[in-house]
């Protein structure tokens, strides 16, 4: 009895075993096909005249600068002339224009350049070859697609010890 008795002592005296592991694994791929797509900025147009010491007219009145004409969503200036208040005076005469791109009547092709200052276009992306494999060993295997496409593939591996 005295054996048990002493055992029993013994066994409750020991230390409680922590042995917490944890171990994480998490593995991902991910295709990407891009859609086709056409960014364009069409541009306004811009007139503008500055002067000291002259007169201006449209050819019909004097003092006047003409309206001009819109067509197609541009502005098209009228014809100017500047005579000088007093021949053989000090004088400045500024004209500056800047023709807008023409209001389109139709939705851009992808791949064609439009009537626009500024046009990006891009075209589809073609599967062709696009695919990913990850083995449970983590040994991961991206293969290109064609252009307009992206694979992405991620393995990550976590051991927490406490």
């Amino acid at each position: 009895m005295k054996r048990v008795l002493f055992l029993f002592t013994l066994l409750s005296m020991a230390t409680p075993v922590r042995a917490d592991i944890t171990h994480k694994l998490s593995s991902s791929i991910q295709l990407q096909v891009n859609a086709a797509a056409t960014q364009v900025e069409r541009i306004g147009s811009s007139f503008s005249v500055t002067g000291n010491g002259v007169d201006t007219t449209d050819g019909t009145t004097a003092g006047t600068v003409s309206v001009g004409t819109i067509t197609s969503g541009v502005y098209s200036p009228g014809t100017i002339a500047a005579t000088q208040d007093v021949p053989g005076a000090a004088f400045s005469y500024t004209q500056s224009y800047t023709q807008a791109d023409a209001v389109s009547t139709s939705a851009p092709t992808v791949g064609t350049v439009g009537n626009f200052s500024t046009q990006v276009s891009t075209a589809a992306g073609t599967k062709d070859t696009l695919a990913g494999t990850i083995t449970s060993a983590g040994v991961m295997t991206l293969t290109a697609g064609g252009a307009g496409t992206v694979a992405t593939g991620q393995h990550v591996t976590e051991l927490s010890i406490q």
